[in-house]
């Protein structure tokens, strides 16, 4: 049923999901806005994605006080700046010197990130494999994967040019797509995910912004963004709860 249901949306569906209800795309807009220095913007998404894992509060939550933290601040350092912000969060209290460790091992290759945005953006599966090979971490891991799909969100507004997330990059396994997917299959949720995205040609990012926006939120908000589409987001919304 599931399937059935995601074939009837369109990337760009999930697009306007994404750009007009995404809390998270909606406070790295509020940034670039505030942003001080533009082109610091991407490169700090990265950092903060790489570091937003054990929250003492809703992602959504979270990203808004990085949002606010960082709108009309001046940056000189990146990795010092997130540091510092990450020293005083308010919801991302748990294992900071970890986290720190993190943001030090990708601290030398900073500046070839900022050189090479375009490229990253336009090959999200090569940066993908850099940020997995630097940080030491398996190419599927949550971290990775969602570090690529802030980056891929930060990068739509800061070229304002929309690249479709690849089908070879995974779901973030957190425990609200673990708790879905158990409804569903009992095989691995990453190759599951995989599957689905491949029948119904929506690449794994996109079903985690529709699954993620569906499974708590009151899709009645939809009703001005899809509204010819309403009907097929609730019947989604019911199957996965």
């Amino acid at each position: 049923m599931l399937v059935g249901l995601l074939r009837k949306l369109s990337i760009e569906d999930i697009r306007k999901i994404e750009e007009k209800f995404d809390e998270q795309f909606k406070a790295l807009k509020h940034l670039y806005e505030n942003t001080r220095d533009k082109n610091s913007f991407p490169l700090l998404v990265v950092l903060n994605a790489l570091v937003s894992y054990q929250l003492n509060v809703k992602g959504e939550l979270y990203w808004w006080e990085f949002a606010k933290y960082f709108s009309n601040r001046e940056i000189r350092d990146e990795i010092g700046a997130i540091k510092h912000f990450l020293r005083n969060s308010k919801g991302n209290k748990r294992f900071i010197n970890m986290k720190i460790g993190r943001l030090e091992r990708i601290a030398v290759y900073k500046n070839f990130i900022k050189e090479n945005y375009k490229n990253f953006y336009e090959d999200m599966v090569f940066f993908r494999d850099f940020l997995s090979r630097i940080m030491k971490q398996d190419k599927n891991a949550k971290t990775i994967v969602f570090a690529v799909k802030m980056f891929g969100y930060a990068m739509r507004i800061y070229t304002k040019k929309f690249i479709p997330y690849p089908f070879g990059i995974a779901i973030p396994l957190d425990a609200r797509i673990k708790k879905i997917t158990k409804k569903f299959t009992s095989e691995d949720p990453v190759e599951f995910w995989f599957s689905v995205a491949k029948k119904v040609k929506i690449p794994p990012l996109h079903i985690d912004s529709v699954l993620w926006n569906l499974y708590k939120n009151d899709s009645e908000k939809l009703k001005t963004i899809l509204p010819e589409k309403f009907e097929i987001l609730e019947r989604i919304k019911n199957t996965i709860r």
